[in-house]
């Protein structure tokens, strides 16, 4: 591998991972695709699996020994290795499990792309909190889900955390932001929608009926707003997890988990 020793974080090369904040990232080789970075030797593989282009690695020294699998997979990219009492002065470092690695951003996928062949997809409407928009990933990779679709203003999947709290998944599960009216365009695909909502007109997920829907998009919103009301309107179904002890709602993560496991498509 190309092993660059660092004793401190000075060198130009590394801005990336110590200067850099979310939209510079995302906006580094503009007009062309940006930049993020892979926390751990797990995520940093699947997203190498996925067909991502790594950039550079920052490693603490232990790291060294045990993953030169993926130094290898990454070809003579640099390696920068470090005492972690030198890595510790960056920011968050500690939580990183000792592996950095900037990669470019791939090509964006379309909707037609992603849904083409779906028979259940997820709809992020204006969801901004990236702990959550990871949970989320993370949940439908595992539970069924064929494909992610979110709003312009919906926070980015491949923002830094989204990526650890998804463990990856954000690389596995295909995605895309929609443009303009996403309803009409999955209606013309041929989804029914269902839209996730405090209603009284509503049913639950686990309802018998979703059994014969062969394409179904399960629309989610915000933490604080949830749906918008025009959404819900327009939606076929509206759904609600029956709760207990007074309790009006769950976190939409964890809302979105037991939705996709009842209405996930049975093997």
């Amino acid at each position: 591998m190309n092993r660059i020793e660092i004793t401190d974080l000075s060198l130009p090369e590394l801005k990336l991972y110590t200067e850099l904040n979310e939209p510079q990232l995302l906006h580094f080789y503009e007009p062309n695709g940006g930049i993020f970075i892979a926390e751990s030797a797990a995520v940093i593989e699947r997203a190498l699996d996925a067909g991502c282009e790594p950039i550079s690695f920052l490693i603490e020294r232990k790291m060294e020994n045990g993953f030169e699998y993926l130094f290898e997979r990454a070809g003579e990219i640099p390696v920068y290795v470090g005492e972690l009492s030198v890595l510790r002065q960056l920011t968050g470092y500690t939580v990183t499990r000792g592996m950095l690695c900037a990669m470019k951003r791939p090509l964006m996928k379309s909707v037609t792309d992603v849904c083409g062949e779906a028979k259940r997809v997820v709809v992020l409407e204006d969801i901004t909190n990236p702990t959550n928009v990871g949970a989320i990933f993370r949940s439908a990779a595992a539970l069924g889900m064929d494909a992610i679709l979110l709003t312009k203003r919906s926070s980015d999947p491949y923002y830094r955390r989204a990526i650890r709290v998804s463990m990856g998944t954000v690389f596995q599960i295909p995605w895309a932001y929609t443009d303009g009216d996403y309803m009409a365009t999955l209606k013309d695909m041929g989804f029914q929608t269902a839209a996730m909502a405090l209603s009284d007109n509503s049913v639950s997920p686990d309802d018998p009926l979703f059994g014969s829907v062969e394409r179904l998009a399960i629309l989610l919103g915000s933490e604080s707003t949830g749906l918008s009301s025009e959404t819900i309107e327009k939606s076929d179904h509206i759904i609600k997890i029956p709760m207990s002890h007074g309790v009006d709602s769950l976190n939409v993560a964890a809302a979105s988990a037991v939705a996709f496991w009842a209405l996930r498509v049975s093997q």
